[in-house]
């Protein structure tokens, strides 16, 4: 039976990146003159949010406008430079061993869909040393950090099954908009959360701490 996962990045496969947010939007603070600063703790309780949306929470006085404009600035920084990008990612537990064992399944397969930007993406993957699993033609950027983003995963997902036999479809993330997934065709539900942040609010067929419980209701 044709079967396809269909991963989230941030907050699921990888870990770490709620404080590689806060040292990259603290360093934009900083070009742009202002004092105001996040903590780690602020980033933490805002994980999950898009990006414009922190500076939304830390400049409320200010525009969107000049929140998408901090944001821009916090992607470019990210990009340009990669020792800050990278100073606290790593793969989520378990992660590399998860997509391995489905990876050995010839008739598994996983796409990974993330809200962030395709450089950055790519930038991600590698370091997470998760290219084997995702090589270009099955990650996919929708860069949904702005209001009017070009495309949404549910776009993606929705394309991905054109023209395509899948049986059997399994979605893991974070978020509420993740889980809705399965309004397109169907599958599972995992909603994913490391132990220091609760689950966010919304329904799921499994709520889970360790990757590994996904291949265990899956065989």
């Amino acid at each position: 039976m044709m079967k396809l996962f269909v991963w989230d990045l941030h907050g699921t496969l990888e870990q770490g990146n709620d404080k590689v947010v806060v040292d990259v939007s603290n360093r934009v603070l900083a070009e742009h003159g202002r004092s105001e600063r996040f903590t780690y703790e602020d980033g933490a309780k805002l994980y999950g949010s898009k990006w414009y949306e922190y500076f939304e929470w830390l400049l409320p006085q200010e525009t969107y406008e000049t929140w998408s404009r901090l944001q821009d600035d916090c992607f470019r920084t990210s990009e340009r430079d990669i020792a800050l990008q990278c100073k606290w990612l790593r793969p989520t537990d378990h992660a590399i061993d998860v997509l391995s064992q489905i990876a050995e399944h010839q008739e598994w397969h996983q796409i990974l869909v993330s809200n962030t930007r395709v450089a950055n993406l790519k930038i991600f993957v590698d370091v997470l040393g998760l290219t084997g699993f995702f090589p270009d033609d099955a990650r996919f950027a929708v860069d949904g950090h702005t209001l009017d983003g070009p495309a949404t995963k549910r776009d993606v997902v929705r394309t991905y099954l054109e023209g395509r036999s899948i049986q059997d479809l399994v979605f893991v993330g974070d978020s509420p908009s993740d889980m809705r997934l399965t309004e397109i065709a169907g599958g599972t539900s995992y909603l994913y959360s490391h132990d220091e942040f609760p689950f966010r609010e919304c329904e799921a067929d499994y709520k889970i701490r360790d990757l590994r419980e996904i291949l265990k209701s899956c065989q």
